[in-house]
Formats: C-alpha cells, structure tokens, sequence
C-alpha cells in the first residue's frame, strides 16, 4: 500500500500513457485470419483473453500455478501495440524485434517496480523454462486452435493449416487432451 501512496503523478501519467498504449490490442485485429478470408478477425485483445483463462486451466493441471500462467498469457502479445500481429506469412520478410526489447522500450518510463514485473514476465514466458511458461504458450496455440474450429464450424473451409499448425506446437499432455477434445466438441455443446 505504502508504494501505491507514494505514486507521484509523473509516474501516474505514465501508466496512463502506457494503458492508452494497451488499448491498441484492442483494435489490433489477428492478421493471420485474413489470410484465411475472414473479414472481421478476432483482435489481440480478445486471443489474450481466453489465452489467459486457458493458461490457468493448464497450468493447474499440469502442477503448476495458474495465476503465473494466467499472468505470462495476459502480457505474451502486449508488444504487439509496436511490433503489429505478424504471421508466418509476413515474419519471414520482415526484421523482427524480440518481443524482450520491445517490452523494455514500452516499460522504460514507468516505476521501477512495475518495469521490472513485466520485464521478468516476459523473460519467463519466452524463455519457457518454467511449466508456467509451457502452459501459457500452449494457452497460446491452444486458442489459436478453438478459434479455428469456431471459425470453421461458422462455414470457413480454409481452417486446416491453422488446427494442424496449432495442434503441432502443443507441448503439455494437458493441451494435447483439450485439443483432442476440442476437435470431435461442437463449439455449442456448452449450451445443452
């Protein structure tokens, strides 16, 4: 509590900066989708979303602690408010910014405290080595995959490469289970 009191408003200013920033992953749609013929991808913001509650689930199956995992998922993408949603597609044509160096620069201004949290979250998760880790990038690729389905079961035929690449990169047996689920699962079973 002591330090939230001792938040001076230049440093308030910057966590507004740096909110108003975070709100560009709101409109940031996932450009890989319209690749794929969809006209209204979902955006960064809404793939964090169930990433992150993803990530939670895995990770407390897996032993490890959901609200780290939960935590990595929330800020796995925040850099992409510099760095745009690039895919396989456009990554191979382009220099691409580590997603540490980015972090550091949107962080550099804001309280010691605060730059140094994200910065170590965002080490952790591309390091991946913690089951934190693990669990929050295959939250990653596991999102990836219902989107796919919805999308497919929506009447979109181009889905295939998406599910066969996001199911190719899962790692934790937890993952692999819910994706093996998720591909005989209508995406409205939830409503019986």
């Amino acid at each position: 509590m002591d330090d939230a009191h001792q938040l001076g408003p230049d440093a308030a200013a910057e966590i507004a900066t740096f909110a108003y920033e975070l709100g560009n992953l709101k409109r940031e749609p996932r450009k890989g989708w319209r690749q794929a013929l969809i006209a209204n991808p979902e955006s960064v913001a809404d793939h964090t979303c169930r990433v992150a509650q993803l990530a939670s689930i895995i990770a407390a199956l897996e032993g490890g602690d959901p609200a780290s995992a939960a935590h990595m998922a929330v800020w796995h993408d925040s850099q992409e408010t510099r760095s745009g949603d690039n895919n396989k597609t456009s990554k191979p044509f382009m220099t691409v910014v580590d997603h540490e160096t980015i972090t550091a620069a949107q962080v550099e201004r804001l309280p010691e405290a605060v730059r140094n949290a994200l910065q170590r979250t965002v080490t952790e998760f591309e390091t991946q080595a913690t089951i934190e880790a693990v669990s929050a990038k295959d939250a990653d690729k596991l999102e990836c995959l219902f989107q796919a389905l919805e999308y497919r079961a929506a009447g979109n035929t181009l889905m295939q490469e998406w599910i066969d690449d996001s199911y190719e990169a899962l790692k934790t047996t937890t993952a692999i289970r819910i994706a093996d689920a998720a591909l005989v699962t209508s995406p409205l079973k939830w409503r019986q």
